[in-house]
């Protein structure tokens, strides 16, 4: 729109010097016809007063120098041609100022035209670009309440992990000090009984246990920082896109109402 806007302006400028040289013609020949047709009417007025004369006229008097052919006048073709010529060129430059004045009104007109359509194709973009910030920003929310829910889950998950390892802290301790126990019973007592045996696979039962649920909640952890990740940038994503549409919405949009109608884009106005 705006390389339209420069090009017609480029235009419009070149059809204002042609319509400024034109004006110029114009006035030239309109004073070339003024100055000829004052010649006229005042060798009329001296031919009307010399054919008044007469032989009883009071004002007549001898002029012998004037018996004598000017040289610099003009012949009944000369004279002829000098005025067909005058009114020649001046209908010519008058038939210019016609069709100059009809295409500067089809230029004008066909500017508008084309700024108005481009005007609309400029809105209609505008609000397309819209429609799909508005759904991208739409989908971004949905995804975000859907993240949002999974933290939820993961913080719950997690809370639930170090419960569960906090809940199996006492049967270690029970187990072991069972075993740290029993380790002082005395001389031949000190047997490797099926007591000892399981206590043993207890306590080796719940490390493993320990262990297992400690993985999953650096797991579970690691995950909580990735959805946290995800719901930042989600959340600027959203921010960037709300900006985007009161950008092009409230801003740009509300500005190209106040565009030109034709009549003013024509120069009418």
């Amino acid at each position: 729109e705006a390389e339209l806007i420069r090009n017609i302006q480029d235009l419009l400028k070149r059809t204002l010097m042609q319509a400024s040289n034109q004006m110029r013609l114009n006035r030239d020949h309109k004073e070339f016809c003024e100055m000829d047709w004052s010649d006229k009417v005042e060798t009329y007025n001296i031919d009307d007063k010399c054919g008044k004369y007469s032989n009883q006229s009071t004002n007549i008097q001898f002029h012998p120098s004037s018996v004598k052919f000017e040289e610099s006048a003009s012949t009944p073709e000369t004279w002829a041609k000098f005025s067909h010529d005058n009114i020649y060129r001046a209908e010519q430059e008058k038939l210019a100022s016609i069709n100059l004045r009809a295409l500067i009104d089809n230029i004008l007109h066909d500017t508008s035209e084309d700024m108005r359509k481009q005007c609309a194709a400029v809105n209609e973009a505008f609000a397309k670009h819209c429609e799909e910030l508005d759904d991208t920003k739409h989908k971004l929310e949905h995804h975000l309440k859907k993240i949002l829910k999974e933290i939820g889950y993961q913080e719950a998950n997690i809370a639930a992990l170090k419960q569960a390892i906090k809940d199996k802290e006492a049967p270690m301790k029970v187990a072991q000090t069972r075993l740290y126990d029993r380790s002082f019973r005395p001389n031949v007592d000190l047997c490797r009984d099926e007591a000892q045996f399981r206590l043993i696979h207890e306590v080796e039962e719940l490390t493993e246990s320990i262990n297992s649920l400690k993985k999953k909640l650096l797991e579970s952890e690691q995950t909580l920082r990735n959805l946290e990740d995800t719901r930042m940038n989600l959340e600027k994503e959203i921010a960037v896109k709300t900006n985007s549409i009161f950008i092009d919405r409230q801003k740009c949009m509300a500005h190209r109402t106040r565009y030109p109608v034709l009549v003013k884009l024509a120069g009418y106005q």
